[in-house]
C-alpha cells in the first residue's frame, strides 16, 4: 500500500484547455491522471451526433489530447480515468486503442457500463416516475437516459489491471475516490475516508477553478496563460494536500480553494452522492507553504440505495439573436427594435395561423442587464441586443431569423454587426432529473474482450432521521455603525445544478462571518436576486458550514431552464455571485476602518 497518492486533473469540462494534461505528465510526478468531461447537458450532445454517426457520442478531444502522452504514461506509470465515453464509450475505446497501437504503446483499456438507461426507457415509462423537483410526469421521448453511477465499477476495472478506465456517466468525484479506494483498500464502510475522497475530486474536478481560476481576487492570480491544474496528494489516513505543478501560474490558498468547496453543491451537511452522503460543514483549510494547502474534516454517512439519473428531451425550438446598437441614447433606441422585431413577428405568426412565442427575452448588453433592477448603468452609447426567443415550431423561428436584419434600414439608427450573421434556429433540449433503485442498473466491466458483472456492497441505507442537525451561524456582537460592500469581507462564487444555482460565500476573516451572516438571510437573497428568480417557484435556502466559517445558498428555480433550455446569457447562474458581492453589509465602524 502506498503512503499517498497523487492525483492531477486535466480536465473539468467537454472543450477544456488541451494544454493541462501535458502540464501534469510532465511536471506532476503522478499516480494518476483523471479528466471530466461530462455536464447534464452533453450527454444529449453526444447523443444527437451518436443518432447521425454510430462510432459518435464521446469526447474527442480525450483522444486527441492523450494520443501524444501515451509513451510517457506507460513509463511513468500514470494510470488514467476519464468520464470522456458519454453515450459510447466502447467507441471512445475502440478509438483510444488505435491511438496506442499507433504509438507501439501496450495499455490495458477498459469500459465502465451500466449508467445508459436509454434502451430500458419504454420499461421506465411503465413505472410511476416524477421529475425529482417539479413532480412532472416522465415525457414520452427522451434522448439520453444516464445514471449517475459511483466508484465501484472503475474500482473494479482498477483491480482487473487496467491502465487507463474510460466510462459514461458517474458523478464528477468519483473518478478521482475510485482511485482512492482501489490503492488505500477501503471498505465501503468507511464513510468518513469516501468523504474526504469525494472532497478530493469535488475539489479538483472543476480544474484550474481551485487553483485560482474563476477567483474572486482575480488581480492576485499570476500568469493566466500557464495556469497551473490541480492535484492532490492524499494520505492513507485520507487528509490530502491541494497542488498544482511547480512553475506553472495560478494560486492555491483557502480562499480559492473553499470557493470551490463550496461551488455547485446544496445543503453542505447532505451532499449526496452513490457511494456516500457527505458532510463538508466541518472541513478545514489549512496553508501549508506556497500553493499549497491541507484539507481535513469531511465526514460521511451511508449512501441512499437509488440512483440520480438525468435524462434530456426535446421541447420545441430556441433562436437567438445578437447585434450591436449604438449612438446617442442607445438604450432606449434598442429596447425599441427589440420589442418592435418580437411584435412584428407575432403578428405574422398570427397570420400564418402559428402559435405565439413559447418565450422571449430580450437583454441589452452593455447596459447591466444581468443585474436587474440593481444595474447601475441606465443608459450607455453601445450595446449589444440579444434577442431569444422559443417556439414549438421551427418553420416560426426560421421566419423570425430572415425577419431581424429588415431593422437595420427600416428602424432605430445605429444597428449593425448582427453577431455571425443570420441566426440559427436549435432545438431545445430539457433535463428530467428522477430516481431509480440502484439495482436497475447492470455495471459491467470491459477488458481485454470480456464482460465481468460488478455487484454493488451490501449497505444499510441512509434513513433520513440520521442527518445532522444543520448549524446556526453565531450572531454579531455590538452595534453595526457602518457598512461596506460584501466583496470586502468575502470571496464567493456561483454556478447550476438544473434549474438551481447555488452561491458560496466564504469571509476573508472569521470574525466577519456574524455580520454577513445576520445581513444575508434567504429573505434579503430572495429580494436581491428577484429578477432571476421564478416568481412563483423561486425560493432560497441557506447553510452554515462553520469549519469554514461560510455560507451556502441554494437559489431555487432561478436559471429560466438551465442549460440550454434557458433563454438568458447566463443559464448557469455563473455571475449570480459577482451581483451579491455589491451588497452592502453593516458591520462595525471599527471593521470598516480596517478595510479602507
Amino acid at each position: 500500500m502506498p503512503t499517498t497518492v497523487r492525483i492531477g486533473c486535466a480536465s473539468a469540462f467537454w472543450g477544456d484547455t488541451s494544454t493541462a494534461a501535458a502540464q501534469l505528465v510532465n511536471g506532476g510526478r503522478l499516480d494518476y491522471l483523471v479528466f471530466d468531461y461530462l455536464a447534464e447537458i452533453t450527454l444529449s450532445i453526444m447523443a444527437g451526433a451518436r443518432m447521425k454517426d454510430p462510432q459518435a457520442g464521446y469526447a474527442g478531444d480525450f483522444i486527441d489530447v492523450l494520443a501524444p502522452l501515451l509513451p510517457q504514461l506507460a513509463e511513468q506509470k500514470i494510470r488514467v480515468i476519464s468520464n470522456a465515453g458519454g453515450v459510447n464509450p466502447q467507441a471512445c475505446a475502440t478509438a483510444l486503442q488505435a491511438a496506442c497501437d499507433k504509438a507501439g504503446v501496450n495499455l490495458k483499456i477498459a469500459v465502465l457500463l451500466g449508467d445508459d438507461l436509454q434502451a430500458q426507457f419504454k420499461h421506465l415509462k411503465t413505472q410511476e416516475i416524477r421529475e425529482m423537483f417539479s413532480g412532472a410526469p416522465l415525457p414520452p421521448m427522451c434522448v439520453s437516459t444516464n445514471a449517475y453511477l459511483g466508484a465501484p465499477g472503475i474500482v473494479e476495472a482498477l483491480r482487473l489491471g487496467a491502465d487507463i478506465v474510460i466510462t459514461g456517466r458517474v458523478v464528477d468525484s468519483a473518478v478521482v475516490s475510485a482511485a482512492l479506494v482501489h490503492e488505500f483498500g477501503w471498505s465501503w464502510h468507511d464513510y468518513d475516508k469516501l468523504a474526504q475522497a469525494a472532497l478530493a475530486g469535488h475539489i479538483i474536478e472543476c480544474g484550474a477553478q481551485c487553483t485560482g481560476g474563476n477567483f474572486t481576487d482575480w488581480r492576485d492570480v499570476p500568469d493566466y496563460e500557464h495556469i497551473g491544474f490541480p492535484i492532490v496528494e492524499v494520505s492513507a489516513d485520507s487528509q490530502f494536500i491541494v497542488s498544482k505543478p511547480k512553475g506553472s501560474g495560478g494560486l492555491v490558498t483557502p480562499l480559492t480553494v473553499g470557493e470551490q468547496m463550496l461551488y455547485e453543491i446544496g445543503d453542505p451537511q447532505a451532499y449526496l452522492l452513490p457511494d456516500v452522503v457527505c458532510d463538508f460543514s466541518q472541513v478545514k483549510l489549512q496553508q501549508q507553504g506556497k500553493n499549497a494547502v491541507q484539507v481535513h474534516g469531511a465526514k460521511g454517512l451511508p449512501p441512499s440505495d437509488q440512483y440520480k439519473v438525468s435524462a434530456t428531451y426535446p421541447d420545441g425550438f430556441r433562436c437567438t439573436a445578437s447585434c450591436l446598437i449604438a449612438g446617442i441614447d442607445a438604450v432606449d433606441k434598442a429596447r425599441r427594435v427589440s420589442q418592435a422585431i418580437l411584435d412584428k413577428t407575432a403578428e405574422m405568426f398570427s397570420q400564418r395561423g402559428w402559435a405565439p412565442y413559447s418565450e422571449t427575452s430580450i437583454e441589452l448588453l452593455g447596459s447591466e442587464a444581468t443585474y436587474g433592477p440593481h444595474g447601475q448603468r441606465r443608459d450607455s452609447r453601445e450595446v449589444v441586443i440579444k434577442l431569444a426567443v422559443r417556439h414549438p415550431d421551427k418553420q416560426a423561428l426560421i421566419l423570425f431569423s430572415r425577419e431581424i436584419a429588415q431593422a437595420a434600414t427600416g428602424m432605430a439608427p445605429g444597428l449593425t454587426g448582427i453577431v455571425g450573421g443570420r441566426p440559427t434556429v436549435y432545438p431545445v433540449i430539457r433535463l428530467f432529473s428522477f430516481l431509480i433503485a440502484k439495482n436497475a442498473c447492470h455495471l459491467q466491466v470491459d477488458i481485454g474482450g470480456e464482460r465481468v458483472p460488478c455487484a454493488l456492497s451490501a449497505l444499510t441505507a441512509l434513513d433520513s432521521q440520521d442527518l445532522p442537525i444543520p448549524h446556526q451561524p453565531p450572531k454579531p456582537q455590538g452595534a453595526a455603525d457602518a457598512s461596506v460592500p460584501l466583496v470586502k469581507l468575502a470571496v464567493a462564487r456561483s454556478g447550476d445544478k438544473g434549474n438551481h444555482s447555488n452561491i458560496g460565500v466564504m469571509p476573508r476573516q472569521p470574525e466577519y462571518l456574524p455580520w454577513i451572516a445576520e445581513a444575508l438571510t434567504p429573505a434579503v437573497i430572495v429580494d436581491w436576486m428577484s429578477h432571476v428568480l421564478d416568481p412563483i417557484h423561486g425560493r432560497v435556502e441557506r447553510w452554515y458550514l462553520p469549519g469554514t466559517h461560510s455560507l451556502n445558498f441554494l437559489l431555487e428555480n432561478a436559471l429560466g431552464g438551465g442549460g440550454v433550455a434557458s433563454l438568458r446569457i447566463d443559464p448557469q447562474g455563473k455571475a449570480f455571485a459577482q451581483q451579491l458581492l455589491d451588497i452592502q453589509i453593516p458591520v462595525p465602524q471599527s471593521i470598516a476602518e480596517q478595510l479602507d
